[in-house]
């Protein structure tokens, strides 16, 4: 597999208190999974990504495969490998569509 680099064009910041937040919340059984963790910028328009968008987002850094992305996610969330396998490769799908992402030639 390739590694995945993340388009240098988009600006991102994490919003390090809206993720304490959503973490703390689904510590307690609340589904707050999809409250904005992540902000990129891209051509003047901001994006919100939610908590498990927004660890992707963190970890395609260019030093890992899709496979690795996975191994790092599944020490976070308590999700089955499959599942969350499907999740992963469906979102970076999409940001590869988008322009957002690339991967090693």
């Amino acid at each position: 597999m390739h590694k995945i680099f993340r388009n240098p064009d988009v600006v991102w910041r994490e919003e390090e208190e809206a993720r304490e937040e959503v973490i703390n919340a689904m510590g307690r059984g609340e589904d707050a999974g999809s409250e904005g963790t992540v902000l990129l910028i891209v051509s003047g328009t901001m994006h919100q990504l939610n908590i498990l968008g927004g660890e992707i987002w963190k970890l395609i850094d260019g030093s890992r495969t899709e496979e690795a992305v996975v191994g790092e996610l599944l020490l976070m969330f308590d999700v089955d490998r499959e599942t969350l396998a499907g999740d992963v490769h469906a979102f970076l799908d999409d940001l590869k569509s988008r322009g957002w992402i690339s991967y090693e030639q």
